[in-house]
């Protein structure tokens, strides 16, 4: 896990960050095929991404009503929604033997090859609950898998966390661009988005509770933007990575 937290970490490319993490997360929960959910998911809308590539052709080969089926996420939606606890459980375990005999069930059978569904929802979020769900054929997933579904929430919801800062900043410009001054100054893609709240004038606690890090880990990523960029206090350095276009000269609340 710390060496995906670390690739992850040194990734500039927001849309490949979960790429990345679903390939790992089939070998880490014992499954093999993962989908992953990022944005307002329900039947008809949102963004599907698959682990392995072969699992998202086959997906795609799905018609409408099918591949709902898929995204209304049975059992889990209404499972999480009726709860405050994120959990990580197996279809299985939710509803039962009743399990096997559902329409998502068998679809799954009939158009991926599995059998069980383990879901693993990132900490804190609301209805519609977004996260992963991990299949595998055989039989369901064990006491094992649930216990590293759950250890490896924690660094799922922090990779979320970096790729919804990167998305933003990236949207003050063009990527390539951005993406070239920060390599100027040899800012790491965790120190572009430390800098990025710094422009919030968030405390070293409040942009710590975003990124899911300690507030020393914090003071230390701004102690390295301070060098990096010749600065000595957060005003001096908001401004020069003003002036630099490596953050918008404001941003909304």
């Amino acid at each position: 896990m710390a060496a995906i937290a670390v690739a992850a970490l040194h990734e500039r490319e927001p849309e490949r960050l979960w790429p990345l993490l679903g390939s790992t997360l089939t070998e880490l929960c014992g499954g093999e095929a993962v989908i992953y959910k990022l944005d307002e998911w329900s039947e008809r809308r949102g963004t599907v991404g698959t682990a392995p590539d072969a699992a998202g052709a086959e997906l795609a080969r799905l018609g409408d009503d099918q591949l709902g089926l898929v995204r209304a996420g049975y059992p889990f939606a209404d499972h999480y929604a009726a709860r405050p606890d994120r959990v990580p459980l197996t279809a299985l375990r939710v509803v039962g033997r009743s399990w096997p005999h559902s329409p998502t069930a068998r679809l799954l059978s009939d158009a991926l090859g599995v059998h069980h569904v383990l879901a693993l929802p990132l900490p804190g979020t609301t209805a519609p609950i977004t996260g992963c769900l991990v299949y595998r054929s055989g039989r369901d997933f064990t006491d094992d898998h649930l216990d590293m579904a759950e250890r490896v929430q924690p660094l799922l919801g922090g990779v979320e966390r970096q790729r919804q800062l990167l998305v933003e900043w990236r949207s003050a410009g063009p990527a390539a661009e951005l993406d070239e001054r920060a390599a100027d100054c040899a800012l790491t893609p965790r120190e572009t988005t430390v800098l990025l709240l710094l422009t919030d004038a968030l405390t070293a606690d409040s942009i710590g509770r975003r990124l899911g890090i300690s507030a020393r880990t914090v003071h230390k990523h701004v102690e390295n933007i301070y060098r990096k960029l010749g600065t000595r206090d957060r005003v001096s350095t908001v401004l020069r990575a003003q002036r630099l276009g490596l953050v918008p000269a404001s941003r909304p609340a």
